[in-house]
């Protein structure tokens, strides 16, 4: 272990690199986080050295210090040419973070270019969080629409039945709000998402999956460029007009995982509280308090359980250690949500969750999209409850199956039980053949319009059962 400093120090330290550290992604950390946030917390106090995939880096555990770092932008900055290790060439060249790392999109990017940028994104999204907006509208519907179809076509065999909602609900449903944002032509470009969920997990594919999906969206800002639309990228072209197909495929980049796996993982995670008893999620719920609900479920589950790093312009005193200027620190927000200072302030039994949840970061650098991508996740988790009356799991909880990457925890599957309310649903008819063209017109919006090889993959599921 390194050298801790007493309280009040600021005498030397030993160098990050120099520590003997232990390994974060571990078999205890793919079955619960929260054993491995635990005994780190345990050995170091708030803030933990550890190695992540072969690089050395700082682990905010506590949520006071997690907190510090997020809202001090200027003490604390992002961008990764602070990294003085990765100035210095010494990250592995196959380090599996680097692919996702090394895309400078708005989360990430340092510096006065951050600024101007954040601006756009603001402006650019406006439209889609604003509830009064005849554009915030129209995708709220649309939204509705495609979790009804999605229930519709996994509850065609009766009253009752078994589904996976991971695959069949919770994971596709974001893919099609990304492709109403994203205004794809033709087609709705489901490999994309399936690429940026590669990228996500950081397995051993990342660097080819980053590549192919940069390419799909470079494809797409060349095509908004010359016919802009009602949707995303037309829009933050029109408020930052410098920005080159290439600047703009990154951009288009965290758009996608934000309202691709953290949407999916929150409605999954929402559905698991409600349906095993948490009696607080239960009462939101029924008293149509989505939100609350989905504020609690983050507390205990936040879906981007480690921020990506920011890095510190001098030496600065945090938790137990001094981290030295350019040392990479990783804010968890599920190890500061369990912080027991923090922890325990928390009254378990009240329906209104509290709002100091980390789940969307703090202070000016906060998610841009997560108004968005919150009421993208409430639709579809009200539709969820709204047409199944009895929903069950298939596993005791504590048998289901966890992913966990450096950034997202959530489910590989979610096996359940449900029943119908009403009528069940009538047969979803098949989807037409796609268009020969992928640069053809967007699809009609109308029940025959074009369906995507991922509607043919779910309704492939219907029919094997």
């Amino acid at each position: 272990m390194g050298v801790q400093l007493d309280s009040g120090s600021a005498a030397g330290h030993e160098s990050l690199e120099s520590m003997s550290l232990e390994p974060l992604m571990t078999r205890d950390y793919e079955r619960d986080p929260a054993i491995v946030f635990e005994r780190l917390r345990q050995a170091h106090g708030p803030v933990a050295p550890v190695d992540l995939l072969g690089v050395p880096v700082w682990l905010v555990l506590g949520y006071e210090e997690a907190y510090e770092v997020l809202r001090d932008d200027h003490a604390w900055p992002k961008g990764l040419e602070n990294w003085r290790a990765r100035r210095e060439g010494r990250l592995p060249e196959d380090w599996p973070l680097a692919p996702s790392l090394d895309v400078n999109h708005v989360l990430i990017q340092g510096g006065e270019g951050y600024r101007g940028l954040k601006v756009a994104w603001d402006t650019a999204l406006r439209p889609f969080q604003d509830p009064r907006h005849p554009v915030a509208k129209r995708l709220k519907a649309q939204i509705t629409r495609d979790a009804d179809e999605l229930i519709s076509l996994f509850t065609q065999g009766g009253r009752t039945g078994w589904a996976d909602l991971s695959a069949q609900f919770s994971r596709p449903l974001p893919l099609m709000v990304a492709s109403h944002l994203l205004g794809f032509p033709g087609s709705q470009h489901d490999d994309a998402l399936m690429d940026m969920w590669r990228v996500l997990d950081a397995g051993p594919d990342a660097g080819p999956a980053l590549e192919r999906l940069l390419a799909t969206l470079s494809e797409l800002g060349a095509w908004k460029m010359k016919e802009p639309g009602d949707d995303f990228p037309s829009y933050l072209l029109a408020s930052h007009p410098r920005l080159s197909v290439e600047e703009l495929s990154r951009e288009l980049m965290m758009l996608l995982g934000m309202t691709s796996d953290h949407v999916g993982i929150l409605i999954s995670n929402t559905v698991v509280e409600v349906v095993t008893g948490n009696l607080p999620a239960s009462a939101g719920l029924s008293a149509g308090l989505i939100r609350e609900t989905m504020n609690r479920v983050v507390m205990q589950k936040p879906p981007l359980i480690n921020f990506v790093p920011r890095f510190p312009l001098k030496d600065m005193r945090l938790g137990n250690y001094t981290v030295a200027a350019g040392d990479p620190v990783w804010v968890s927000v599920g190890a500061a949500h369990a912080d027991p200072a923090f922890a325990g302030k928390v009254c378990p039994e009240s329906t209104i969750s509290t709002r100091a949840h980390l789940s969307w970061g703090a202070g000016p650098r906060q998610c841009p999209a997560r108004e968005l991508a919150g009421g993208a996740a409430a639709i579809g988790v009200s539709r969820l409850f709204e047409r199944l009356s009895g929903l069950e799991l298939s596993l005791p909880v504590d048998q289901l199956p966890w992913r966990s990457s450096p950034f997202m925890r959530g489910l590989r599957s979610l096996p359940v039980r449900y029943t119908v309310s009403g009528t069940p649903a009538q047969p979803v008819p098949p989807p037409p053949p796609l268009p020969a063209a992928a640069d053809s017109a967007p699809a009609d919006e109308s029940a025959g319009r074009p369906r995507s090889s991922l509607w043919r993959y779910l309704a492939g599921l219907v029919r094997g059962r």
